[in-house]
């Protein structure tokens, strides 16, 4: 085969670090554009960014030239450079070191993306550390709240 080909899709998750200032709602839209521009820039698109004052949700294919832990270390520390630079309020801004990326099929894609649309109606009955555990146990892993540890869940 002459080319390379790939259609790794991943639904990536990351918080705003606890100690940080959140952002603001009405700075979401710039904050999502943004992030779309840094993975054009890495030859990536998104299908969907969303996500809460707290945290935020990607669906892209990765990149070939890129890993996903270089892909979002890209991703989070220009933002967060960005972000910093838009208001005084977000001089302490940071994102959580950690985040998760859940594999998506073709087939899923899009309700994943109706997913992350409506991020505001899911956040009016669970705070975004259920809504983490919620994909952890979808994908058969289990996070010890204390410790933050995620091992892969014993039936």
């Amino acid at each position: 085969m002459a080319h390379t080909f790939t259609n790794a899709i991943f639904h990536i998750i990351f918080h705003t670090k606890r100690n940080s200032c959140v952002m603001k709602e009405e700075d979401l839209s710039r904050i999502f554009q943004y992030i779309g521009g840094i993975a054009r820039e890495m030859s990536g698109y998104l299908y969907k960014v969303g996500g809460r004052p707290d945290h935020i949700h990607l669906l892209t294919p990765l990149p070939i030239t890129s890993s996903l832990s270089d892909f979002v270390r890209i991703i989070k520390t220009n933002s967060s450079k960005w972000i910093k630079g838009l208001d005084e309020a977000y001089k302490e801004f940071a994102w959580q070191e950690g985040y998760g990326a859940f594999s998506v099929s073709e087939s899923n894609k899009h309700a994943v993306m109706q997913y992350i649309e409506k991020q505001p109606e899911h956040h009016k009955n669970r705070t975004s550390e259920e809504e983490f555990d919620m994909f952890l146990a979808k994908n058969g892993y289990i996070r010890d709240r204390q410790s933050g540890i995620i091992k892969k869940h014993e039936e």
